[in-house]
This record gives structure tokens, sequence and C-alpha cells, in this order.
């Protein structure tokens, strides 16, 4: 069953509005800047902005097009559906590998963080799920060293929340 790229849209759009409407209802902390309603206030506004740009097709030319192959006998078959049971499985064990990369790195950032700290973690963990999703060897270290930087001053600064010196001490701590 294949469902249209509106309707889905409409729905992540339909869930961010909910998240937000959800988030408003939190209470607030009496002397603090930033209350509990902050985070679901960001994420629900990502999924209204994520439901919009799928609704109005960004990105759709990304997509590889089935190809369509006929037999021999005359049958119609996709391009995925063609090839042998050993094909699906090697294309499988090439490609399930990524399937597992975001939980393993969550487990190394749960065991190295507090002996490593969050700047050298967040770089392994960026340059490697960077370049296991097939970005160049340039772009992965050049997200590498600076995603951690953007994402510590946003829980340093807005959120308030301490990570792991480790190794390598902050420079605006």
């Amino acid at each position: 069953m294949k469902i249209s790229d509106r309707a889905s849209g409409f729905l992540l759009v339909s869930l961010g509005a909910l998240t937000c409407y959800a988030a408003s209802l939190l209470p607030t902390i009496a002397g603090q800047q930033v209350g509990p309603q902050v985070f679901p206030t960001v994420i629900g506004v990502a999924l209204i902005a994520c439901g919009v740009l799928i609704m109005l097709g960004i990105g759709s030319d990304f997509e590889d097009e089935e190809k369509l192959i006929v037999s021999e006998s005359g049958d119609v078959a996709s391009s995925k559906e063609a090839g042998s049971d050993r094909d699906r499985l090697r294309s499988f064990v090439a490609g399930g590998w990524k399937v597992i990369m975001p939980p393993l790195a969550l487990f190394f950032y749960y065991f190295a963080s507090e002996k490593l700290g969050f700047w050298l973690c967040a770089f392994v963990i960026v340059l490697t799920l960077a370049k296991s999703m097939g970005a160049t060897f340039r772009s992965a270290i050049l997200l590498g060293l600076s995603a951690p930087g953007v994402i510590h001053l946003i829980f340093y600064k807005l959120l308030r929340v301490p990570l792991p010196a480790g190794l390598l001490p902050f420079p605006w701590v």
C-alpha cells in the first residue's frame, strides 16, 4: 500500500501541531527562562516543517525511479522484485549494516562519554554516521568538527544541561 506524499505530509503536520499544543499545556517553572515546553515545541515545529516539505514534494527527485522488467514469458516485475534471493540477501548485507549504526553510536556514547568527553565522542559519532550514510570524507570531517560545537552550545547555553568534559575541556565553560 502506498500513501501519497500529501497524506503523509498532512499526518506529520497534524502530529507536529498536536505536539506544539500539548507542549503549551505543560506548566512553567518559576524563575527559569526555559521550561519543559521548549523541547517538545521545537520537535513539533520541526515535524510541521518536515510535513510541509513532504507535501510540497521537495526532495522527491532524489528518490530512485522504479524500473519495470519484462521477462521472456511476459511477466512484469519491478526492479526491486527482480533478481534471485541470493542477490537480495547480498544487497541487504551490503547496506544492512547501516541500520545498526545509530544504536551502536548510542552505545558508544553511553560507555565512552565519561572518559573521552562529549567533544571526542560526538566527533567520532558524527564522522562515522556521516561516512556510513555516504558523505565524502572531507564533508564528514567538517561536519564532525562543527556539529559537536553547535550541539554543545545548545545543551550548555539554552537548555543548561552539563555534558561531560572528558579529555578536552570546552572553551566557553
